[in-house]
């Protein structure tokens, strides 16, 4: 697991850095992060042990073993990445490596869902588009990329990939909408209003105040 604890804040308009691919269509969350894991009571050593078993298989030849992509933060995948159950543990020990965006052919809902939440976008990049940067990238492992949702494109120093994202998710990364903690901070005045304003709650403010 990469040492990097600088985890997504506020608006997103960009993620930069090195990309690292891993085929297969259908990769459930399983896979992700088995579900020996999900007993942890939280989620900060999650990254050792992200494809945990998919790794110990390949015997150090998993992408996500391979000395060119230790310090990959954009992962790209195939169609219907993070399906099987909705455990939110999946991103997280995605997060926890070190990845900051995903672009795939396509994504189970649920954990597409689950990385909005997280601040991880997750984006969709056409067949052609996807033949064309992975062949880029195995002939250039260290090559920089930025990826831009509010222009959807995905570039090199060469080359530009178009990639799509829907109009909603755009929309809470630019603003920082997905951030649901800053946005209760943001909020704090209307909550200490809306609080004030309970009647259940000023009730049981008096009792507490009244003499015993």
């Amino acid at each position: 697991m990469k040492q990097d604890t600088l985890f997504p804040q506020g608006s997103i308009h960009s993620v930069t850095g090195k990309c690292m691919y891993l085929s297969g269509n259908d990769i459930d969350t399983d896979r992700i992060i088995p579900a020996r894991f999900l007993k942890c009571v939280n989620f900060d050593t999650l990254g050792n042990h992200v494809f945990i078993d998919d790794r110990s298989e390949k015997k150090g030849m998993h992408p996500f073993d391979q000395n060119h992509n230790k310090t990959a933060n954009i992962l790209i995948v195939d169609k219907n990445f993070g399906c099987g159950s909705s455990r939110e543990h999946a991103p997280q020990a995605l997060m926890r490596w070190g990845i900051r965006a995903i672009i795939g052919k396509s994504f189970a809902e649920i954990f597409y869902g689950n990385c909005l939440t997280l601040g991880i976008p997750c984006v969709i990049i056409k067949e052609e588009d996807a033949s064309s940067l992975i062949n880029f990238l195995n002939k250039n492992h260290d090559s920089i990329f930025k990826l831009e949702l509010e222009k959807k494109m995905i570039t090199s120093k060469e080359h530009i990939w178009e990639i799509s994202i829907d109009n909603s998710s755009q929309r809470m990364f630019l603003s920082g909408g997905w951030d649901a903690t800053k946005s209760l901070i943001n909020q704090i005045e209307k909550i200490q209003t809306t609080k004030s304003n309970l009647p259940y709650i000023n009730s049981f403010q008096k009792l507490q105040e009244k003499p015993s």
